[in-house]
């Protein structure tokens, strides 16, 4: 890696650091501060990643906003919130819904380059972990390596990840010996 270039793992906000509403087997955000758990193991995770020398970067795709069926003010309580109690380096968000065609929505790598040029991140010595076929596919088309927490979704995976894992903690393990 050179030396002057970051190393990274992106992860996705729900469902990989806070639990996902499911419902029909799909997943939701929560609807407010309160609505939000921490995964078990997230706090840990994260900590041997940093310690190992990974930005930690979260990505994630609000649609909500966009469909006005959340407000902004609540996704950035609930980002204000998982930044007061994990070790998170940057929130990175996308507002928009598939019909605004915008390049920061997954699965368009949009916020993993717009990441890597503001911290200097080698994306090819990177990885992200997220528990849906966009994160998966956002991080390929950046040149990450991909995790999928995989949780068995009513929806199809449309791209294939390197590593299926049943938890964060999991997925950390074997990045962190991936990367020696």
């Amino acid at each position: 890696m050179n030396a002057l270039r970051r190393k990274a793992v992106f992860l996705d906000r729900d469902g990989v650091i806070n639990r996902s509403l499911v419902k029909d087997g799909n997943p939701y955000p929560p609807s407010s501060v309160e609505e939000v758990k921490i995964l078990p193991g997230v706090a840990r995770a994260i900590k041997k990643l940093k310690d190992a020398g990974f930005m930690i970067i979260c990505v994630t795709n609000q649609p909500d906003v966009a469909r006005k069926k959340q407000s902004r003010q609540v996704v950035e309580a609930i980002h204000k919130f998982l930044l007061k109690l994990l070790r998170l380096d940057e929130i990175m968000v996308c507002y928009h819904d598939d019909n605004d065609k915008c390049q920061c929505r997954k699965p368009l790598p949009g916020m993993l380059l717009d990441a890597a040029k503001k911290f200097s991140i080698d994306l090819k010595e990177s990885f992200i972990v997220g528990d849906r076929w966009r994160d998966v596919e956002a991080g390929r088309r950046a040149g990450c390596t991909t995790v999928l927490i995989d949780y068995k979704y009513a929806e199809k995976e449309r791209s294939q990840p390197d590593l299926c894992v049943s938890s964060l903690s999991e997925a950390v393990a074997w990045i962190l010996n991936h990367n020696k």
